[in-house]
């Protein structure tokens, strides 16, 4: 089926789009381009002699860096695509009779917002709500298209398979874990706090009594010419960091927790799901622990958004495998 094709290549486009906007960000490009949609009143980079008097004489006090430009020029060229992709899958399901059609609007929508948070990034010079936001929303069409498939190709497990259905209430009580985990990583990503803390397993230093919980996760920074690499003082950031650290431990807990009870399932899709979702996890935080005994390497870190992205699509896989109806 023509639209089933399309939604799993989307599938695999947006995951392009969230690891380039990731590599984007951690390559702090996010302001490679100063203005939106363009770059320096362009639609490429401006190179050109007289392009590069024009930027001088419209951005005096800008100096541009190609690589940069560039890498941010790309993440707009992609997500475009991701958007006409997106309207074409609209356009189809609203042909079909029988496709989903508020889903597809609603996922439409998501993207034009994901539009405006893109521009809102750029136009309140990476604002860590909004950044965090714009990361959040590429998540949610991640994982919105993939319910969108399995609506096209319904999944049944077995109806007497009742030790699975068990699982219903932790299923989605570790999709709500996951969720928080991931609005913490971006949260700590968006406030340069990755590297708040270099030590295991907590953090270096008397941290405890430094802890600043309101001013870490107050949406208010105040106002600034730029939020680029962070306004907070280091006591807010490590408390950002801690706290995407422990709720990364109960995280890993829980999702082992569901990974080892889906073993016992009768249905082969639930088993396996529960061992791709304990593979994922080990993944997940061995990178972690990466990123810290490494310092933020660029291709760990943008490895790292990836395994949360695979994570969120395996937890949501298994939430619809188990509350869908027999």
């Amino acid at each position: 089926m023509a639209l089933q094709r399309l939604i799993k290549f989307t599938l695999v486009f947006t995951l392009a789009v969230i690891l380039m906007g990731a590599y984007t960000r951690l390559s702090d490009a996010g302001l490679g381009c100063p203005d939106w949609p363009g770059c320096y009143g362009h639609l490429a980079v401006p190179t050109a002699s007289h392009e590069l008097a024009k930027v001088e004489q419209h951005f005096p006090d800008m100096t541009i860096e190609p690589e940069k430009a560039w890498l941010e020029m790309i993440h707009r060229y992609i997500a475009g695509t991701l958007g006409l992709m997106v309207l074409a899958i609209l356009i189809m399901c609203v042909r079909q009779t029988h496709a989903p059609k508020k889903l597809p609007s609603f996922i439409a929508v998501l993207i034009i917002f994901q539009a405006a948070l893109g521009m809102w990034t750029v136009t309140m010079k990476l604002m860590p709500i909004v950044v965090m936001a714009h990361l959040i929303g590429g998540f949610s069409l991640f994982a919105l298209l993939l319910l969108l498939y399995l609506r096209l190709k319904p999944l049944r497990i077995p109806g007497g398979d009742s030790h699975a259905r068990k699982l219903m209430p932790l299923a989605l009580v570790c999709l709500g874990v996951l969720v928080i985990q991931i609005v913490l990583g971006g949260w700590t990503s968006a406030n340069y706090a990755a590297l708040a803390c270099t030590t295991l397993p907590i953090c270096e230093g008397n941290w405890v009594d430094n802890l600043r919980f309101a001013d870490a996760f107050s949406p208010f920074q105040g106002e600034h010419p730029s939020f680029e690499f962070g306004v907070l003082d280091y006591p807010t950031r490590m408390t950002i960091h801690i706290s995407h650290r422990v709720w990364a431990l109960v995280t890993a807990v829980m999702l082992i927790w569901l990974a080892i009870k889906l073993r016992y399932s009768h249905s082969h899709i639930m088993r396996n799901s529960g061992y791709l979702l304990l593979l994922l996890v080990i993944v997940q935080v061995g990178l972690g622990i990466s990123n810290v005994v490494m310092n933020l390497p660029l291709g760990i870190a943008v490895s790292h958004n990836a395994g949360a992205a695979l994570l969120l699509l395996t937890v949501v896989f298994i939430n619809y495998a188990l509350w869908r109806k027999a």
